[in-house]
């Protein structure tokens, strides 16, 4: 579901349905102007209710911007679940289906995008917002670790947690820069997902993964080697 859309004339904003109608109100405004471009005033002059109004359900501005966050990343969370699906029907497929939802993501919910990464709000000054981001980064972070186990026999296996937090900002560097579907995205001679393939393809080969997809998911006959110590020390 996007919120983007112009349900203004929709809106009951003065029969029961306040919340909703200022969340609305305040994905305009950062649609418009960003999520540091308005006030608390502005979301409810928005929403058609007096500058008292809001306080009926958020402390601030900030817990408003906290709930657009959490909302997005519920979002964001459920498509990456579908793009992975469980690495079906091979790791390296399922792993472009991520990245390809990551930039549709910033790309169709841009005011979401902005509230989520760019609001300023800390996420762990909320257990919700924080529980709701954890659970999104944990589908990039379940895909990084069967990456890290197609890991070649005498290569050291780098840990999966790095490896999580190396692709999302490369996906997220393409994203906020020539993936959105605001003012923002920067033009680019290539299509964004073109670009973020071509960085992960380059930083898996660089550790020495196999890219093929016949390949991927095949597992060596009998105990591989023991791998001797590398940049992240003894493979566990």
């Amino acid at each position: 579901m996007s919120w983007q859309k112009d349900r203004r004339g929709e809106r009951g904003y003065h029969h029961g349905n306040l919340k909703e109608a200022l969340l609305q109100a305040a994905l305009d405004l950062i649609s418009q102007k960003g999520p540091a471009g308005f006030t608390f005033a502005d979301a409810a002059r928005m929403a058609g209710v007096s500058p008292a109004a809001p306080y009926r359900h958020f402390r601030d501005r900030d817990e408003l911007l906290s709930s657009i966050a959490q909302r997005g990343f519920e979002q964001f969370e459920a498509m990456l679940v579908q793009a992975w699906d469980d690495g079906r029907p091979d790791t390296v497929t399922a792993f472009e289906r991520v990245g390809k939802a990551y930039l549709a993501f910033a790309r169709n919910e841009p005011a979401f995008y902005s509230a989520m990464f760019e609001s300023g709000i800390p996420v762990d000054s909320n257990p919700t917002l924080m529980a709701a981001s954890e659970r999104a980064f944990a589908i990039i972070r379940a895909a990084a670790e069967r990456l890290a186990a197609m890991t070649p026999p005498g290569t050291p296996r780098p840990p999966a947690m790095m490896m999580a937090l190396h692709i999302w900002s490369m996906a997220h560097g393409v994203a906020s820069l020539f993936g959105r579907g605001d003012a923002a995205r920067r033009k680019l001679p290539m299509s964004p997902e073109d670009l973020l393939e071509a960085q992960v393809l380059i930083y898996l080969r660089g550790l020495g993964f196999p890219t093929d997809r016949r390949a991927s998911d095949q597992k060596p006959a009998g105990p591989p080697p023991v791998p001797p110590a590398g940049p992240w020390g003894t493979p566990k």
